[in-house]
């Protein structure tokens, strides 16, 4: 991507103009951000057919615009003081970070434990997986990025866990295999895909990429997903008895039975082997501790989006 020094930086003033319209919260710009930033992580996260911008300066300067706008969005969430609270002690630390979402808006949502199990329709749980898809369909990838340069128990964590999203070697039970099946169930495009995805959405698989990518990020990443795998099976548990409910296809909920049981596991064995030792370091509690309250928020903003189509039914 070759631009003219004037046309460079009209783009990036662009750019620019568009972060802050999303940070004055006009909605129309925060869902162009976050597709903007989607669609230029794909270009180093996907396969490409032929040649692509991934390289280009321009395009890196851009998602560094884009990057910095949406971080610094989500420290301006955080609680003033909150990540100064956090306990020195490894043990306490970890304790309070699981304080941390249990009192949080987030835990236990009503959007799971009321709708979702008890009142969502078919086209609803096909909205669901369409919005869950920025995750947990490349959950293996952001393992596999967030790993590099990890030793020791850590290390050998995140693989045990990327080698379960392997199926252990069996080809037909890779978890984003398992996870696509509902795709087929519900006849879902891939075109249709980014195009019903919300902007709160599109943020939250946006928050895992940029964590898992960067390696100055990594704790920031180690808390993002160890939240994300703790809160997984109460959130399934009742996916699971509302596809049970609506009688849709076995095949399509192989995944959320699946992870019913493998995240409790993952996430006792995350802390234990990757939280409480990185707890040792006062840089690496602080930003664990960010990239927890990053989830958490983030999330929950996600999920009260979703609360209007509780009201409608």
């Amino acid at each position: 991507m070759s631009l003219a020094t004037d046309e460079r930086a009209a783009l990036c003033s662009a750019v620019s103009e568009l972060n802050a319209k999303a940070a004055a919260g006009d909605s129309a710009a925060f869902y162009g951000q976050q597709l903007l930033l989607s669609r230029i992580y794909g270009l180093s996260i996907q396969l490409p057919d032929g040649p692509n911008a991934e390289g280009s300066v321009v395009v890196h300067e851009v998602l560094r615009l884009l990057e910095q706008a949406t971080m610094a969005a989500e420290d301006a969430q955080l609680e003033p003081g909150i990540l100064d609270s956090a306990p020195t002690e490894p043990a306490a630390f970890l304790s309070w970070l699981k304080r941390l979402a249990r009192e949080h808006p987030v835990y236990k949502h009503p959007y799971y434990r009321e709708f979702i199990r008890d009142r969502a329709a078919s086209d609803d749980l096909r909205n669901y997986v369409i919005q869950e898809s920025v995750v947990d369909g490349r959950f293996d990838d952001l393992l596999a990025m967030m790993q590099v340069g990890t030793s020791g128990a850590a290390k050998m964590e995140i693989a045990e866990n990327f080698w379960d999203e392997m199926g252990n070697g069996d080809p037909s039970q890779v978890h984003t295999h398992l996870f696509n099946q509902i795709f087929q169930v519900f006849d879902i495009s891939a075109a249709e895909l980014e195009r019903s995805l919300t902007a709160n959405a599109l943020l939250s698989g946006n928050l895992a990429v940029l964590l898992c990518r960067y390696r100055h990020l990594y704790p920031e990443a180690v808390g993002f997903l160890g939240m994300t795998e703790w809160l997984a099976p109460d959130r399934f548990v009742q996916v699971v008895h509302a596809w049970n409910r609506l009688g849709l296809p076995d095949i399509g909920i192989v995944y959320h039975k699946l992870h019913i049981t493998i995240d409790s596991r993952h996430a006792a064995g995350w802390f234990h082997n990757v939280v409480v030792p990185a707890a040792e370091s006062e840089r690496m509690r602080r930003a664990i501790a960010r990239g927890t309250l990053w989830r958490l928020n983030s999330s929950a903003r996600y999920l009260d989006e979703r609360m209007p189509e509780l009201a409608a039914h």
